[in-house]
């Protein structure tokens, strides 16, 4: 994925920064020549990489004047270094810190991953086309199946969450950081909020989940497709119902048919000629998983609902002036799409064809 420059008061102390490099062993000189420059395709914590020594290391620290809640660095990096052992497509996490006198806020350093990201800018630029996103399709549902089944008692994670419970608490949990992050009336938000508290399933697996599956959120081996090398952004990692998490994937998951206010608002490769429908991602995961998928509506709904709170807080943020990305800008009415789309899911009950 290509960078740029560091956005003007996201800049690190490079000073502060190669002391910190020396005494983890990551560097041998302290006068050695660092770069710095900064991923640009995430919304939430801010991503930098360093190019130090013919070494390329990547940096996460949360975003200014941000609550700790979702971008709990300890916990990001504690994730990652256990995983390690057990599952090779996360990337290596070297060191940790709760120091925020280096940077000025908690961050950790973990390895850079080469490969393919598949951004909907960059898929358009390279024109994949349809038998690769069959192929892309599948690698990618075949992955997220095998991560559903990690042995997380194995790596050290049973403290991650605490999944009996952990549907109602997420449905109770975003529906009030919607609320206190509400910056504009949208009437559907609180239908979905209180169609969700009485529809929610009462049983469920309990598995690792993502929360954040999606194309540009692995990195891809090479162009063949065939192989996923790294998933990244793991802040909301936890422990819970896989069907949660594929529900996340499906909010993101725009196709063709979709009106062009819905794919300019949820932007995603998934819109080109190739990729599934929303049902065909469910049935083959259900294939692939053995599991079956009931109350599928509420799992589509809660993944809109779920990105509409997170693209409010942002903008909540934004509006506030903690942020100046202008690609922010205009997140509440996003937020406000994801919340009219699952309340016409709901009436509708299906996941397609909505509009």
């Amino acid at each position: 994925m290509n960078t740029k420059p560091v956005r003007k008061g996201e800049e690190l102390n490079e000073k502060n920064l190669k002391d910190f490099l020396l005494d983890h062993n990551l560097v041998s000189d302290v006068q050695s020549e660092l770069r710095v420059s900064q991923f640009s395709n995430g919304f939430s914590n801010l991503t930098y990489l360093l190019h130090i020594e013919d070494k390329e290391y990547v940096l996460r620290r949360p975003p200014f004047a941000a609550p700790k809640r979702g971008h709990d660095m300890s916990r990001e990096f504690k994730v990652i270094h256990k995983l390690n052992s057990v599952f090779d497509k996360t990337p290596k996490a070297f060191v940790y810190t709760e120091d925020s006198k280096i940077i000025g806020a908690p961050f950790y350093i973990m390895s850079k991953v080469e490969g393919e990201i598949l951004t909907a800018r960059a898929a358009h630029k390279r024109q994949v086309t349809p038998p690769e996103f069959k192929i892309i399709s599948n690698t990618w549902l075949d992955t997220f199946v095998a991560f559903h089944t990690i042995d997380y008692r194995a790596a050290g994670l049973e403290d991650l969450g605490r999944p009996v419970g952990y549907v109602s608490r997420q449905v109770t949990n975003w529906g009030k950081q919607y609320l206190a992050a509400a910056t504009d009336e949208v009437p559907a938000a609180e239908k979905v909020m209180a169609w969700m508290l009485e529809n929610q399933p009462k049983t469920y697996d309990h598995t690792i989940i993502h929360n954040d599956f999606k194309y540009d959120n692995v990195v891809f081996k090479d162009d063949s497709w065939t192989d996923i090398s790294a998933i990244l952004d793991w802040e909301m990692c936890t422990l819970g119902d896989p069907l949660m998490d594929l529900g996340t994937s499906l909010g993101y998951w725009t196709v063709d048919t979709d009106p062009d206010f819905m794919k300019q608002g949820l932007a995603s490769p998934t819109i080109m000629p190739g990729n599934p429908s929303r049902s065909e991602v469910v049935h083959q995961y259900a294939l692939k998983s053995g599991r079956n998928i009931d109350n599928l509506t509420f799992y589509y709904a809660y993944g809109l609902f779920k990105i509409a709170v997170i693209a409010q807080q942002i903008y909540y943020r934004f509006k506030h002036g903690h942020t100046s990305d202008p690609k922010f800008a205009h997140l509440n009415k996003a937020a406000e799409l994801c919340c009219n789309t699952a309340w016409l899911a709901i009436q509708k009950n299906k996941i397609d064809s909505l509009f």
